[in-house]
């Protein structure tokens, strides 16, 4: 049985609907990033448990078809950009591959239920990534365009500028105190 839980963004995550899993006495197939699967449906009190539990640690089970299409959706994104190293790829491919749908179904799937396109999505979470990187201050702007696919860091700067009101260099003046949790971009 394949059940999808929303809000895991990190490896973190995964871990602590493992351990969720394990408590009530499930032993899971795999846990992904928003995706477990188990090897027998569960029972309705083991339901129960696995809600309340999830809801505990700021997760929530997804019954709903459209939810979970676009949780994988995030899910696909967020991996892709915070914690796969393989800097050369095309989110439009990415994402019909993995999901198996036409890019166009699930853009028009995304935009109307999130409000926004797929492709600000990702530029949001770009931007988080950037974030990340210079809180971390292990690389410079010319090495962080470079790792998250920019054209340049005049592109970098401009984006991060549009989507924070700040250049990256003011924002490293301000501090942590100015990133996002994923699930909450």
């Amino acid at each position: 049985m394949t059940l999808y839980i929303k809000n895991m963004v990190c490896p973190r995550c995964v871990k602590a609907v493992e351990q969720i899993f394990n408590d009530i006495g499930i032993k899971p197939i795999y846990v992904r990033l928003g995706e477990v699967l188990t090897q027998d449906p569960l029972q309705a009190q083991q339901l129960e448990s696995l809600k309340s539990r999830l809801k505990q640690l700021g997760f929530e089970l997804l019954d709903d078809s459209l939810k979970q299409q676009i949780d994988k959706i995030k899910s696909i994104i967020i991996q892709h950009i915070h914690y796969t190293e393989d800097e050369k790829f095309v989110f439009s491919e990415v994402l019909a591959d993995e999901l198996h749908k036409d890019y166009s179904v699930l853009s028009k799937l995304f935009s109307e239920t999130e409000g926004i396109t797929i492709e600000q999505y990702v530029i949001l979470q770009r931007i988080e990534k950037v974030k990340e990187l210079l809180v971390y201050n292990e690389m410079n702007l010319n090495e962080i365009s470079y790792k998250l696919n920019y054209s340049s860091v005049a592109h970098l700067s401009a984006q991060f500028k549009k989507v924070t009101g700040l250049t990256p260099t003011q924002f490293k003046a301000q501090g942590i105190h100015l990133r996002k949790f994923l699930n909450e971009v």
